[in-house]
């Protein structure tokens, strides 16, 4: 639902105080001054910056006070209101001002009385902070970023020569990369492009995306070459998300993926397969750190998780990986006693999307303990899969070994140190270690401690939890901790990169 239809239910059902969320004033501006044209009601705004300005010429609007002051210009709505159709007063970036109890009291007025003359409050802003005072009287409404067809609408107003906008398969890409800018950031990366390629690229419009989500604080886009080409093994893994990611035809029910969650030890490629998911599919991979969704104000918690998730929600399709769950949900149980319930809330929220989310994102979730993951997390229609990443096999470790020996430029043929149990991550350390030490690899080996050593303990208790309970990474079925170990070390397998 638009902006303007939403603006036209709520007058009608005379809702005096509405806050409309936006960040592009302008935009909505247009929207709701096209709104009050058509039915013929009456308009005005005000920015501290202009004052008081009317879009309805026939509006008396002469009150200079309300020029710089706030609480004069909540009052001449009352002034300028006349009973008889609805009268809207927009106030611009409003919420800077209602933490002076003058203020707060003026609106308060303002909504009370407007019911029955028929006046409304219209606050732009762009983030929800209403003061306790007035939450029951305010009606929110989000301003919704740009839809695809908005999105190619742009485009095509700013690419105008022919050979500048592509057709086809390549719109499409360009158009995935623009979801989830603002109208303005659109323009600007569509611009940029034409600048640097002659066209339109998906390249600098990913840049400017970046950017966004730099500003957001919440969220980075991860820019890298990985590739399942890098990863030895995972054949289960991979043909599953492949398949559940695939393009559908048009005209078909679409039935849109959840996303996974891996556990494994430490080294074992989950981290690798989420950064790679996105390019074997095409997706942007959107990186979300769970500890920098906690706040240090009351609400603010809350507050960006939902701005977090809506950002995720606008940036269809997409790949949102975060990394090492239980590190930032493993004190969930306990949050009542340790941070007042805040913990246990943004747990409530992200449980809430990825249950009921409609939007085209695939989540790639990674633990490495999964004793530390609240129980629910895991149940059915949270993912689609709960895989199992075991320590590679035999003939998994020799094609990573000629793989970081090239990299590093470290002679294969010589003789490779007893690495039974070594994840990936431990070969390529000493292959690098090899190279920087300028020693044979069996030296270098002194070097590592494998974590199948220094945690033995913890890698059998999650080998042994796994074991019936999860989807196998390597082959089709559930992970069986005896059958997997053996079925693993007859898989002949690309090279791994972690």
């Amino acid at each position: 639902m638009t902006l303007s239809q939403q603006m036209a239910e709520h007058v009608r059902a005379c809702f005096a105080g509405i806050w409309i969320q936006s960040h592009e004033h302008d935009e909505a501006l247009r929207e709701i001054a096209q709104l009050c044209h058509a039915e013929q009601w009456q308009l005005a705004t005000w920015a501290i910056g202009t004052g008081l300005s009317h879009v309805d010429a026939q509006m008396d609007v002469s009150h200079e006070a309300a020029a710089i002051d706030p609480v004069a210009a909540v009052c001449t709505l009352g002034a300028m209101a006349d009973g008889e159709r609805p009268t809207l007063l927009a106030l611009i970036n409003f919420h800077r001002f209602l933490g002076s109890a003058e203020v707060v009291q003026a609106v308060a007025r303002q909504i009370v009385e407007g019911k029955s003359r028929r006046s409304f409050l219209v606050v732009l802003s762009p983030l929800v902070d209403i003061p306790v005072e007035l939450q029951k009287l305010f009606i929110c409404i989000e301003h919704e970023l740009p839809d695809r067809a908005q999105i190619e609408e742009i485009a095509r107003g700013v690419a105008t020569e022919a050979d500048e906008l592509p057709e086809g398969e390549s719109l499409q890409r360009v158009l995935d990369a623009a979801c989830g800018l603002t109208r303005y950031e659109a323009e600007g990366a569509f611009s940029l492009s034409l600048v640097r390629h002659g066209r339109l690229e998906p390249s600098s419009i990913c840049e400017m995306k970046s950017q966004a989500l730099l500003k957001s604080g919440l969220l980075s886009l991860h820019r890298g070459d990985e590739s399942f080409a890098q990863l030895g093994g995972l054949e289960s893994l991979k043909a599953f998300c492949l398949r559940a990611l695939r393009p559908r035809p048009a005209g078909s029910r679409r039935v849109r993926p959840r996303g996974i969650l891996l556990l494994g030890v430490p080294g074992t490629g989950k981290s690798a397969f989420a950064k790679s998911l996105g390019n074997e599919t095409g997706r942007p991979t959107l990186t979300l750190d769970v500890g920098s969704l906690m706040g240090s104000l009351v609400g603010q918690t809350e507050e960006r998780t939902r701005r977090a998730l809506r950002i995720v929600d606008a940036m269809e399709p997409a790949v949102l990986f975060v990394d090492e769950l239980e590190k930032a949900l493993g004190g969930v149980a306990g949050s009542g006693q340790s941070d007042s319930g805040v913990s246990a809330r943004m747990f409530g929220a992200l449980l809430s999307w990825l249950n009921d989310h409609t939007s085209d994102v695939f989540v790639v979730c990674t633990a490495n303990d999964v004793t530390k993951l609240p129980p629910e997390l895991s149940r059915a229609e949270r993912f689609d899969g709960l895989f199992f990443l075991d320590l590679p096999g035999s003939p998994q470790r020799q094609a990573i070994w000629r793989m970081y020996c090239s990299e590093f430029e470290v002679d294969h043929r010589q003789p490779l140190p007893a690495d039974t149990d070594w994840t990936g991550a431990e070969i390529r350390s000493c292959c690098r270690l090899a190279a920087l030490l300028d020693v044979p690899l069996a030296q270098a080996a002194s070097n590592i401690a494998p974590v199948a050593v220094t945690a033995a303990e913890s890698v059998q208790r999650l080998r042994s939890w796994a074991s019936g309970r999860c989807l196998s990474a390597d082959h089709s079925g559930i992970y069986n901790r005896r059958a997997g170990r053996r079925r693993r070390a007859t898989i002949d397998a690309d090279p791994s990169a972690n």
